[in-house]
């Protein structure tokens, strides 16, 4: 493997060697390497590219690992995976993509995740963007994730995007049944003339079922981001939408929370916050031998945890 292919592997899925467990590894828009376990099958779609990933009902402890790398330019990669979870299965899965452009054309990767968790099953995916490359080639990505939540069943969604993307549009989909949980993470760091969009359309559609989303971005620069997290209750149920975003130099940020209550007992909160690091916190960390620099980076690493 070359070194910038591990390097790629080791910001998007903190991989140092191949996993264990199940794993497809897709490069180039093409794959490259995959193993299936006993209880969870990893089989190439028929119709269009991708993969189906099937976890038997019951598995537990177990992982899948399905990193994309690009290194080529001028590549338009698009992919659809399936993920078909059994009831009371809990597993990790960890996704994310990483591109090294180096010339001049856009390198481009557009992936379609869908999930259809099985009842009281439980699902934590964690999926990483990053770019790097000295090409002066666009680096895109635009991933795409659909869910279904079947009663009972839980899904914890960390979605990160660290240095290097130009442009993403983001779009996530999740409609609940009865008690189910649904959690989203959204981390995200622009800077330069990057654009970044993020759309969430939740539904929660059975009783009880409940909804939490925390995006949490840093603006630099003359970059730009749009959240628009939309959070629809229709039954007695429970939502909480909260997007902090710090912005600095020239920077655009614009944050769009919208909930909506078909129910009368549906229970939903939102809350939005924009704002500058504050003076006092770099003083404060100065004093402690922090250069200005240093101190602002601190800050920074930590409001995106």
């Amino acid at each position: 493997m070359e070194t910038k292919d591990k390097k790629l592997l080791l910001k998007i899925a903190d991989l140092h060697e191949v996993p264990q467990g199940a794993y497809n590894l897709r490069k180039n828009g093409e794959g490259v390497a995959r193993h299936s376990t006993a209880n969870i099958e990893i089989k190439p779609k028929e119709d269009k590219p991708g993969i189906d990933i099937i976890v038997k009902p019951g598995t537990r402890g177990e992982s899948v690992h399905i990193p994309v790398i690009i290194t080529a330019e001028g590549l338009e990669d698009l992919v659809y995976n399936t993920f078909y979870i059994g009831e009371n299965a809990d597993v990790l899965i960890v996704a994310g993509c990483g591109i090294h452009n180096p010339g001049s054309v856009k390198s481009e990767h557009n992936g379609v995740h869908k999930f259809i968790i099985g009842k009281g099953a439980s699902v934590r995916y964690v999926e990483k963007h990053y770019g790097e490359g000295q090409g002066t080639g666009e680096r895109v990505l635009n991933p795409q994730t659909v869910l279904e939540l079947a009663e009972g069943s839980s899904a914890e969604l960390e979605m990160v995007q660290v240095r290097g993307v130009d442009s993403t549009k983001r779009e996530t989909k999740a409609v609940l049944s009865r008690g189910a949980h649904l959690v989203i993470t959204e981390r995200l760091l622009t800077h330069g003339e990057q654009l970044a969009e993020s759309e969430m359309q939740i539904e929660l559609a059975g009783e009880n079922s409940t909804v939490q989303i925390i995006s949490r971005s840093v603006a630099q620069e003359k970059s730009k981001q749009i959240f628009y997290p939309r959070v629809a209750g229709f039954n007695k149920c429970r939502g909480h939408v909260q997007c902090d975003a710090i912005i600095m130099d020239e920077a655009t940020v614009r944050a769009i929370p919208e909930i909506t209550a078909y129910h009368a007992d549906a229970e939903l909160i939102h809350e939005a916050a924009i704002g500058r690091i504050a003076g006092e916190q770099i003083i404060k960390l100065m004093t402690l031998g922090l250069s200005a620099q240093e101190a602002e980076e601190t800050i920074l690493q930590g409001f995106m945890k």
